[in-house]
């Protein structure tokens, strides 16, 4: 028997046993509901995602139904779950199946991991799971296994080293029970092979494992190379009526919460109150720190409330909400954290 088939032997035996079985995208494993989990779960725990693939799919049934719907109310049943990019790039690709595939998901590999937000490893795990098609995956859980088998040095990220991941995951991958493998080998990385205190006296590749054979498993997969993360500064504006609502503007098409829904911005305290007459006074609420993958945002909000709303708010992207109201849209988790303050207060 080759060693890739006794690799994918021994954790399949393993998920039979102790795989998990009842996620809620694997009853019925669709396309769909298969593409939509892979989307929630690239950059997001399952435990997290769960509850939201739930309400997700309950709210937009099928690929035509997420592709008819609003950007807005895409971007509100994904709120919370952070990188909004991913909810953005799964709409336009549910518009792209309406328009060029059918209204269905493409089973061809090019053109499915051609769609947006998809790519290589998303694509092979739709067609795998969905199809049982022989396509290898490589998400964060499967490069950690496969670079304490391997022994494989150097950053994950780094191209020699990805293409290196690749060809061990085309090899181990096998001909027959290809849906239950990537399932199985995802859990094994995220219940064994964890990042931090492997569970090695429970894995069913210790005795083929270089890094557990080498006391290795705490250096790999060997991290990013470090690099201090740039801050910078914003005055957020809780702004409110005489009838309580809250002022909110839609974000750039591009850039940082792109499309959301949020607070506006100015650069200081003094520039915040030159935008309105001296009977607006703005208090002070506790500033803090939200961290982006690429740099640090420190927030400093500002509240107050407008006497007179006329040329406030005279845009289709400049609207007067209340908070019931304002707390239905996508909003970025800490815009809807400074609102729910204010719901506390009233």
């Amino acid at each position: 028997m080759r060693k890739a088939e006794i690799f994918a032997g021994r954790i399949l035996r393993w998920f039979d046993k102790h795989g998990r079985h009842d996620l809620p995208w694997q009853h019925p494993r669709g396309a769909y509901r298969v593409l939509v989990a892979e989307v929630m779960l690239q950059q997001t725990q399952v435990a997290t995602v769960v509850p939201y693939f739930l309400r997700f799919v309950e709210k937009f049934t099928s690929l035509r139904a997420l592709a008819a719907a609003p950007l807005d109310d895409v971007l509100a049943a994904w709120s919370g779950l952070g990188y909004y990019s991913r909810a953005r790039n799964l709409h336009r690709a549910a518009q792209i199946c309406v328009e060029n595939h059918h209204g269905a998901l493409p089973r061809d590999f090019d053109a499915l991991a051609a769609l947006p937000g998809i790519g290589r490893s998303t694509a092979g795990a739709i067609l795998a799971q969905a199809h049982g098609l022989r396509f290898p995956i490589l998400d964060g859980n499967v490069k950690r296994v496969l670079a304490r088998h391997h022994g494989l040095r150097g950053w994950p990220g780094a191209s020699a080293v990805q293409k290196k991941l690749w060809a061990h995951a085309e090899a181990h991958t096998p001909h027959a029970r290809v849906a239950d493998y990537t399932q199985a080998i995802m859990d094994l990385g995220a219940t064994v092979c964890t990042r931090a205190k492997p569970r090695c006296a429970d894995c069913p590749l210790q005795r083929t494992c270089v890094a557990y054979r080498e006391d290795a498993t705490a250096q790999l997969p060997e991290r990013k190379p470090a690099r201090t993360l740039p801050t910078r500064q914003t005055v957020m504006l809780l702004l409110r009526d005489r009838s309580g609502r809250i002022l909110l503007e839609r974000r750039p098409p591009t850039g940082v919460w792109a499309q959301l829904w949020s607070l506006p911005e100015a650069a200081d305290a003094d520039s915040a109150q030159r935008h309105f007459d001296a009977s607006v006074e703005l208090r002070a609420l506790p500033s803090f720190t939200h961290t982006f993958s690429h740099y640090h945002l420190e927030v400093a909000p500002l509240t107050g409330i407008v006497a007179a709303t006329r040329g406030v708010a005279d845009t289709p992207d400049r609207r007067w909400l209340l908070l019931r109201e304002a707390a239905a849209l996508g909003l970025p988790a800490p815009v809807r954290k400074l609102i729910a303050s204010l719901s506390e207060e009233s």
